[in-house]
């Protein structure tokens, strides 16, 4: 009992790290193993004790045992198997995966614990003390799995030897119960011995997606076909670093160019003391030693395997000027000095999204306190409409820094699409001259700032160590609450009726793309006229209030502002009817909703009856 409750533990924490590169690791992750585990403990203790009422159990429980462990080899060529065909971030996805790799060996080895406990109650009167002693066993076993799992095994081995070692494990147990209780011709324990080779042999012959399974991760390093030295670094599902070999300025992502052109905007030339919150490949801490020579660049990496595999595969060469201290960035920042640092980059992940505890306001705090006056701090971060993690984000900086801007393409700044948004908080943006760096690269990139920022996050909240939801947030959204794309967006004005979905008719006004930003493209002040001149951004009524949409200026007569000569017309229209039913007749008990089946149709009905009841009386009167 005490063993087959850690090996559930354990199978449960080792479910991470299998699940991983198929469905990334997030909080739906874990809850999606959490939740499938406790189903197979609920349904394995209601059927062992089920069958300890029918049978002896002891013939039972050696058989049990053991294929509890032949179920769990099979969770690991089931999870690589059916991983690569189920891979996605949906919960749908992640609890399926957990259905197949882990419900069945959680539902025997479960069954153990009611069987235990029928063979050692012989007397009523000592039931809760028997039940409670074999209880505390089943939970301290349980513990040992959970921390010799997470502190010890994972941290000293790859998953894979350790799902073998435990299968076995639990088949030789069960094996050898088999062979010591009393029991009934069930079966052969050979033929389990030989099935339980077969799975461990097949569990290794499934090809692994892991080039590199730390504890944290699994990596793989690929090669560039176009470029002699590009390698590009995977972390679990996500594409999260390119490092040129030959050529460390070479910035193959996107957001690596945004990034870069902020801090050279803001700081034209010379050595700089920069703090990086993950390392990943070391793309920026390289790109940095080569092009501003004595910068000082400290780089703090959660997991130290992977700084191996970027000393190994990804040329990191450390140093004086380049050192890396391993452990979590939380707890590492708070051992620096206040007004240490020019730039702080932010560049870490646990899968798409940036962990948690590195969102909120205190954080954010801390590296204020880190960075020198004239500081920025810089965040790379990833997410898809309607945007609610970037807006909350943006909002958190906000509440810090006295200035914050957002770099991302147009469309992506409008909610149209997702993808990557570099984010600055400091106390004076230039954003004049990263805007002429996005020109002058040829970028399609956008940076907004002041009033658009505002209008940005909306009524997004400020995330906290109290309230952090990234990956609530992160979520996209089902397709029909999206934005419309911006081709339908920008089609021609239609202010005739035309036929919806279903067949019911209706008017649809156009609405423009709003305007979220231009690029300043001139080198002198601000200036005074607002950039969104074109566009008054409002939220969209009925819908995620955080989602922007245009709301048109005034035009002059017979226009008001967010409105259209079809509203006047409809709004005419409406005080024209009302007018003639107020100079109706009111005699018999007509309601003065003649014609209307709203809510006075069922008093239009009576009166009708009261007129044909009055007779000509009624009629003359």
């Amino acid at each position: 009992m005490f063993t087959t409750s850690a090996g559930v533990l354990v199978l449960e924490i080792l479910a991470g790290r299998l699940l991983a590169p198929y469905v990334g690791v997030t909080l739906e992750t874990f809850t999606g193993i959490i939740g499938t585990v406790l189903a197979g403990i609920a349904l394995g203790s209601w059927w062992g004790g089920r069958q300890a009422d029918v049978r002896d159990p002891r013939t039972l429980l050696g058989p049990v045992i053991a294929v509890g462990g032949l179920l769990a080899l099979a969770s690991l060529p089931i999870v690589r198997l059916f991983g690569p065909a189920l891979a996605g971030r949906s919960p749908v996805t992640i609890v399926l995966l957990a259905l197949l790799g882990f419900f069945a060996p959680a539902t025997v080895l479960s069954a153990v614990t009611p069987m235990v406990i029928k063979i050692q109650l012989n007397s009523l009167r000592v039931t809760g003390r028997t039940v409670g002693r074999l209880s505390a066993i089943s939970t301290i076993g349980a513990l040992f799995g959970t921390f010799i799992t997470g502190f010890v095994m994972l941290a000293a081995f790859p998953t894979p030897p350790i799902v073998i070692a435990l299968g076995g494990a639990l088949v030789a147990a069960g094996i050898g119960l088999w062979a010591w209780l009393p029991r009934q011709p069930a079966g052969s324990p050979s033929s389990v011995a030989f099935g339980a080779v077969a799975l461990a042999a097949v569990g290794l012959l499934v090809g692994t997606p892991c080039e590199r399974e730390t504890a944290y991760f699994c990596a793989s390093v690929h090669p560039d076909a176009d470029r002699a030295g590009g390698r590009l670094l995977v972390l679990d599902t996500l594409r999260h670093s390119y490092v040129d070999l030959d050529d460390p300025t070479h910035l193959e992502f996107t957001y690596a160019r945004n990034v870069i052109d902020v801090v050279d905007a803001t700081f034209p030339s010379g050595p700089l003391d920069v703090l990086h919150i993950g390392g990943g490949g070391f793309t920026l801490p390289g790109y940095l030693a080569a092009t501003r020579p004595g910068t000082d660049s400290l780089v703090l990496e959660l997991d130290p395997e992977l700084v191996d595999l970027a000393r190994d595969e990804l040329g990191l060469q450390t140093g004086p000027d380049l050192r890396v201290r391993s452990g979590d960035a939380r707890l590492g920042i708070t051992a620096l000095p206040d007004d240490s640092r020019d730039v702080v980059i932010g560049d870490a992940f646990g899968g798409l999204a940036v962990p948690w505890h590195l969102t909120t306001r205190q954080f954010v705090a801390e590296i204020d306190r880190v960075l020198r006056p004239d500081g920025i701090y810089v965040l790379n971060m990833i997410d898809h409409p309607p945007l609610a993690f970037a807006r909350a984000e943006i909002a958190t900086l906000a509440a810090v820094f006295d200035e914050t801007a957002v770099v991302a393409p147009l469309d992506r700044l409008a909610g149209d699409v997702g993808g990557n948004f570099v984010m600055v908080g400091g106390a004076d943006i230039d954003e004049v001259n990263i805007a002429l760096r996005l020109d002058a690269r040829g970028a399609d990139d956008e940076i907004i700032t002041g009033a658009q920022v505002e209008r940005f996050a909306g009524d997004a909240p400020v995330l906290t160590d109290d309230y952090a939801p990234v990956d609530q947030l992160l979520e996209p959204q089902p397709a029909a609450t999206m934005p419309r794309d911006a081709t339908a967006r920008a089609a021609v004005h239609r202010v005739g009726r035309r036929r919806r979905p279903g067949g019911r008719a209706g008017a649809r006004r156009h609405r423009r793309l709003p305007d979220v930003g231009s690029r300043v493209r001139h080198a002198g002040p601000r200036p005074p006229r607002d950039p969104l001149r074109r566009a008054r951004v409002r939220p969209l009524a009925g819908s995620d209030p955080r989602l922007l949409r245009p709301r048109g200026p005034a035009r002059g007569d017979g226009h008001r502002a967010g409105g259209s000569r079809r509203t006047d017309r409809r709004l005419q229209r409406r005080a024209d009817r009302a007018r003639h039913r107020s100079d109706l007749p009111h005699s018999g008990g007509w309601s003065g909703a003649v014609g209307h089946r709203g809510a006075g149709y069922p008093a239009v009905r009576r009166g009708a009856r009261g007129l044909r009841r009055g007779g000509a009386g009624a009629r003359r009167g």
